[in-house]
C-alpha cells in the first residue's frame, strides 16, 4: 500500500456535504490586523462547536464581542464572525463543524449578498 502524503489533503474549512470536520486551531498572540482581528470575517453553512482548550480568544460578531477562556464552549450557527487572540499566550481551540444548509426562510431574511461571502463556496443543495 502506498503511503499518503498528509500535506496533500483537503485543507478547506467547511466539512464535506453531510459530513463533519474537526480541527484544532492555535491562535498565537498578536498578529492582529488594523481592525483588531486575527481571522477574516467569514461565514459558513455549518453549525460549529468551539471548545477553548487553552488561553483565551475573542469571538467578534457584527454587533458584539465575547472573550472565551479555557473550558468555554460556543456554538456558532452560520453568522458572520471573526476571531482575535488579544491576550499574551497562545489560544488553542477545538472546532467541530457540522455541514448544514441555510433554510429558505433564513436566506430570505439575510441582507442582499450575505451568502456571497461563504467560506469556500456558496449555499449547497
Amino acid at each position: 500500500r502506498e503511503a499518503i502524503d498528509p500535506t496533500e489533503r483537503d485543507l478547506t474549512v467547511p466539512p464535506p456535504k453531510l459530513g463533519t470536520k474537526i480541527r484544532v486551531n492555535e491562535f498565537a498572540p498578536g498578529h492582529l490586523d488594523e481592525r483588531g482581528l486575527q481571522s477574516p470575517v467569514h461565514r459558513t453553512a455549518t453549525i460549529d462547536y468551539g471548545i477553548v482548550l487553552e488561553g483565551e480568544i475573542t469571538l467578534v460578531l457584527d454587533d458584539s464581542e465575547v472573550t472565551l477562556r479555557a473550558g468555554d464552549v460556543v456554538v456558532q450557527r452560520g453568522t458572520d464572525h471573526a476571531w482575535a487572540n488579544r491576550g499574551d499566550v497562545t489560544a488553542r481551540v477545538v472546532f467541530v463543524l457540522v455541514d448544514g444548509v441555510y433554510d429558505d426562510q433564513l436566506t430570505a431574511s439575510l441582507p442582499a449578498g450575505a451568502l456571497d461571502g461563504l467560506m469556500h463556496g456558496g449555499p449547497r443543495d
